[in-house]
């Protein structure tokens, strides 16, 4: 599924425009974004949970050269599927 894939769906579900879907879109996309850039987490209850994670700095390995190289620390997100979620992903 695409943007313009959700953007029909909303519109579709919640009687809007095309415009105004995807504003909606764009709002909710936007919303979380930051919220996980300000290391909040970002809980929808029945779809799960985003939670911004912190990696140490580490030491790695260049795979052309064989050195190894200092990696600096870096921030990922994790995903946390809801109860409601993982029931419907497996067919419940």
């Amino acid at each position: 599924m695409r943007k313009s894939d959700l953007v029909e769906a909303v519109m579709d579900i919640a009687d809007m425009s095309a415009r105004d879907a995807e504003h909606a879109v764009d709002g909710l996309v936007e919303h979380i974004t930051n919220a996980l850039a300000r290391g909040e987490s970002v809980n929808l209850v029945g779809f799960g949970a985003f939670h911004p994670k912190e990696r140490a700095a580490r030491t790695g390995i260049n795979p052309q050269t064989g050195e190894s190289l200092e990696i600096g620390k870096s921030c990922r997100v994790a995903f946390k599927p809801g109860k409601h979620f993982k029931e419907l992903v497996n067919g419940g």
